[in-house]
């Protein structure tokens, strides 16, 4: 698991770069045009040194808190970036530069898989990132924290990453049930 944060964070520092942020940021235009990879590496690009602090300290905590293997850690890395990614072309986003989507996403399938698994504790984590990504999506985001960024806090890849890291962990967890009956 170290491995992969290291490497996601020195990736994240690499493309800080502005030559290498134009060249991969989420870009709706870019995207449209053909340059599909965005999608995915856009997720891995901030406005400024605190977003990325922020983000990458983000990622550090959560696996902190929940221990994800280094092929869990990597998979959803991947596939929650991609899907946050991918419906973030149906919002009104032109540029998106942050993890803050994915975050969310992989906190929402690591606490609820948790719960599902029996540790009761976690439901108050899942119940705690729903509150706040609903909060977001009828109050906004902090002005703290768009003033930090440097940029309007993109809550629609908060809700895009929370609804795909819950709907993950129950496709994972629904079979595994169904198989025990």
């Amino acid at each position: 698991m170290y491995l992969v944060l290291i490497l996601v964070t020195v990736f994240c520092f690499i493309v800080q770069l502005p030559e290498a942020q134009l060249a991969i940021q989420w870009d709706a235009q870019a995207i449209s045009n053909g340059q599909w990879w965005r999608i995915l590496t856009g997720n891995f690009t901030h406005t400024n040194i605190w977003h990325l602090l922020m983000n990458t300290a983000g990622l550090w905590v959560i696996c902190y808190l929940f221990t994800p293997t280094r092929k869990t850690l990597l998979f959803l890395l991947i596939i929650v970036s991609t899907c946050v990614g991918l419906a973030l072309i149906f919002s009104d986003i032109q540029i998106y530069l942050g993890l803050s989507g994915t975050l969310h996403g992989l906190f929402a399938y690591l606490a609820l898989s948790e719960a599902l698994n029996h540790r009761k504790s976690s439901w108050l984590l899942v119940f705690g990132v729903i509150v706040k990504i609903a909060w977001e999506q009828a109050y906004g985001a902090p002005d703290t924290t768009s003033s930090m960024i440097a940029a309007r806090v993109a809550i629609e890849a908060h809700l895009a990453g929370g609804i795909i890291g819950i709907a993950a962990a129950l496709l994972v967890w629904l079979p595994n049930k169904l198989q025990q009956r």
